[in-house]
């Protein structure tokens, strides 16, 4: 069955490779640039804040994640486990707080 799926797709995109239509155009064969304008002007100015508030938000995306399990599984967990959580919250909250004095979370 493997052998017969991995046929069948080669086939098909063998099949769309050598009749589909090649109309290339500027566009097309241009780089993606993760939502920017890749034709404007170099060297425009952007938004470093912009991206420190998007990796706070995966950093603080990435606690809940390790949280969660914590949570569900809170009366099972050893007061060594436990002071271990509090010290991971602690150390990002001192982050947080860190950022918050820098400025890093004002938006101007």
């Amino acid at each position: 069955m493997l052998v017969f799926s991995v046929a069948l797709s080669a086939l098909f995109s063998g099949a769309s490779y050598f009749l589909g239509v090649k109309q290339p155009d500027r566009e097309k064969v241009s780089a993606y640039e993760c939502g920017f304008e890749p034709f404007g002007i170099p060297g425009r100015p952007f938004s470093v804040r912009f991206f420190l508030v998007g990796i706070l938000f995966l950093i603080f995306d990435l606690e809940i994640s390790f949280l969660f399990p914590w949570c569900v599984l809170f009366n099972q967990i050893s007061p060594f486990g436990f002071w271990i959580m509090v010290g991971f919250l602690g150390v990002l909250t001192l982050g947080l707080i860190y950022e918050w004095i820098k400025g890093g979370l004002e938006w101007e």
